[in-house]
C-alpha cells in the first residue's frame, strides 16, 4: 500500500525509508497498547482507592463491605483489558 504525506498542501509519496519508519512507529504503537491499557486501568483503580483512603485512619473502623471493596479494587489488575475503553473490566460496586 502506497503511503503519502502532506507538504505545503501537496500530497507527496513517502520514500521507502520514510515508509519503513512509519511502519516501525505503527508497530511499536500497536505493541505498546496492552501497557497503555494497564496504565489506564491502574489510574482508574488508584483514583477509586484514593476516595476511600480516609477509612484507613486509626480512628475509623472500616466495615467488611468497604474492606472487600478496597481489596477488589487492588485485585482488579489481575483482569486484562481487551480494548482502550476497558469495556471488559468489571469494577466492584462501591458500598453504600
Amino acid at each position: 500500500m502506497t503511503m503519502y504525506k502532506m507538504e505545503n498542501n501537496i500530497k507527496v509519496k513517502l520514500t521507502s525509508e520514510e515508509e519503513t519508519e512509519v511502519k516501525a512507529f505503527q508497530k511499536a504503537w500497536a505493541d505498546e497498547a496492552p501497557n497503555r491499557r494497564m496504565k489506564k486501568l491502574r489510574q482508574q483503580r488508584d483514583a477509586l482507592l484514593v476516595e476511600t483512603d480516609w477509612m484507613g485512619n486509626s480512628d475509623v473502623t472500616m466495615s467488611d463491605a468497604w474492606t472487600t471493596y478496597r481489596q477488589a479494587l487492588r485485585d482488579i489488575t489481575t483482569q486484562t483489558p481487551s480494548d482502550d475503553a476497558l469495556s471488559n473490566i468489571t469494577f466492584p460496586t462501591k458500598p453504600s
